[in-house]
């Protein structure tokens, strides 16, 4: 199946400007789906082609769609999982009507095979299952957790100022981080072969490293101490919404709420759910892995801090 077409949604975002990239790059005919008209005027890619697409309408939908090969794209975390569900039913009733050869969904996050009550999780699950339900060939990137995150404005200062990798993981929790070049890159693997259709591909770097292992990458790559600090999640959500909004206090089905429910659970099992073997995404899509140690030296430490 020749894909050549791809409507990518969410382009603007963090996730989805690499993604943008990494398709450009192998050649595809990218369009960005958007609400805005002018969403990509402040991106590397202003001059991309642009639709207008609303995730709440499957008409909307289906006119992004049309005359496209594929549709490759994260979502919004969406904490109502009704609304996270009726985001799913109007994509994959808009694929349907354009008549799409193939769906590529970037989870954006670790997805059990069963639900686990958490409202941004099992919402997940339900976006690919409506999107299983068009027949259309759909194949599911399921990433770990983003290297890009100890990048963010939420860590990278604390890392810079004082030295310290403050994140949600227990001391011993092993997770198989990834960078988000990688799962633009793993987007693009899927396009460009039928190996992985139908397929849910839990998508991690090289190595499971515990925060203390990422700390010293960190110190290697930046050239000076950094140590690993373990939050709780309810403490880290707390800092999230005071750094944000102003104050520590978490509101239900807020962001905060939800990510803290999600760190919750990764640190609950004996075993981390966040540990992937890297073997089984090169075997079906042949990555090529990025090490933390390999992304963290490619970053520029004081970007923006002046």
């Amino acid at each position: 199946m020749s894909i050549e077409k791809v409507c990518v949604l969410g382009a603007p975002a963090d996730q989805g400007q690499p993604l943008v990239a990494e398709l450009l790059g192998a050649g595809f005919e990218v369009t960005a789906g958007v609400r805005r008209e002018n969403a990509m005027a402040d991106t590397p890619f202003p001059d991309l082609p642009t639709v207008h697409a609303d995730i709440n309408d499957a008409e909307t939908m289906a006119s992004a769609f049309a005359g496209q090969d594929a549709a490759a794209f994260h979502l919004p975390f969406e904490f109502d999982r009704a609304r996270a569900a009726h985001f799913g039913q109007q994509i994959a009733e808009g694929a349907k009507r354009a008549g799409l050869k193939k769906i590529v969904f970037n989870t954006a996050c670790y997805v059990a095979p069963h639900d686990l009550d958490l409202s941004a999780h099992d919402g997940r699950r339900d976006i690919e299952r409506a999107l299983e339900e068009t027949g259309i060939p759909c194949v599911f990137i399921e990433p770990t957790v983003f290297m890009d995150n100890q990048y963010r404005m939420w860590t990278r200062p604390l890392i810079m100022r004082d030295g310290i990798f403050a994140y949600p993981a227990g001391p011993t929790l092993k997770i198989n981080w990834v960078c988000l070049e990688d799962v633009a890159q793993a987007m693009r693997r899927a396009l460009q072969t039928d190996a992985a259709d139908g397929q849910h591909v839990a998508l991690g770097g090289p190595q499971a490293l515990t925060g203390d292992e990422v700390a010293a990458n960190l110190t290697e790559a930046i050239g000076r101490p950094v140590r690993f600090q373990s939050l709780l999640p309810e403490e880290f959500a707390a800092r999230m919404s005071e750094l944000v909004t102003g104050s520590r206090e978490v509101q239900p089905l807020s962001i905060y709420d939800g990510m803290a429910k999600f760190y919750a659970f990764y640190n609950a099992p004996e075993v981390s759910p966040l540990v992937v073997d890297p073997q089984h995404a090169k075997d079906l899509l042949g990555m090529e892995h990025t090490s933390h140690l390999d992304w963290a030296r490619g970053k520029d430490w004081m970007e923006g801090l002046g």
